[in-house]
């Protein structure tokens, strides 16, 4: 039987065949930044509705990309139920479309139930806001999550104006996953205009294992109307 010779050039070629895949990989996930800073925007309407029950509608647009592009926009309607001044129920739809670093469009149908259950303690309140939230996403897997956030808020005036400072920080949990995957922690200030428009205003820091870019520091604003 006639010996096969392979030569040096042959087996390289075959090996960059067979690393070519890996390295093309490698190179489209880090043109996918781990962290960014981003701008989220909230426009928020309450119409109440009774004295127990309001209804409200929710706008959001995103900018990531170091602020430079349209990341994520939602539009949202639901209803809050006030069982008192401690405890209420929301319940939310939210419809997402979202384009990402890598330019693969995203869209999301969400349904949120929950409840937020507040303690005055003193001056301060203590606020515990839980969220389980079905997510029917493109072209990601549909998916069930959990959300847990704790806050704590203090009221304080400049010359006579009212404002309260807040610190919350918000766990999630991932069914499709079976791992908490997120964290973002939160601080900043909400100022009451009128007792129709409210503004918030904060920082957060998000920290996310399993989403590109995670990691992100960013500047929210919330505007809420009240009619």
């Amino acid at each position: 039987m006639k010996k096969l010779h392979v030569g040096p050039q042959v087996a390289l070629a075959a090996l960059w065949f067979c690393l070519l895949p890996a390295i093309v990989f490698a190179q489209a996930a880090n043109r996918i930044p781990k962290s960014d800073f981003q701008s989220w925007n909230d426009v928020q309407i309450t119409v109440p509705m009774t004295k127990k029950v309001d209804f409200t509608i929710q706008g959001t647009l995103r900018l990531g990309d170091n602020v430079s592009q349209t990341a994520d926009q939602r539009l949202g309607i639901g209803f809050v139920l006030k069982v008192n001044k401690y405890l209420s129920f929301p319940a939310f739809y939210f419809h997402r479309e979202a384009r990402p670093p890598n330019g693969r469009h995203e869209s999301e149908d969400r349904l949120t139930l929950g409840a937020t259950v507040r303690f005055p303690i003193h001056k301060f309140t203590l606020a515990e806001r839980n969220w389980f939230e079905r997510r029917e996403r493109s072209p990601q897997v549909n998916a069930w999550r959990y959300r847990n956030r704790l806050q704590i808020e203090h009221p304080f005036t400049i010359n006579k104006h009212p404002f309260t400072w807040f610190v919350s920080d918000e766990v999630f949990y991932d069914w499709s996953l079976h791992i908490w995957p997120r964290n973002r922690l939160s601080a900043g200030v909400s100022h009451p205009f009128n007792k129709h428009l409210t503004l918030e205003l904060y920082y957060t820091r998000q920290n996310d294992s399993h989403t590109r870019p995670g990691d992100l520091n960013i500047i929210w604003s919330a505007w809420r109307f009240k009619l």
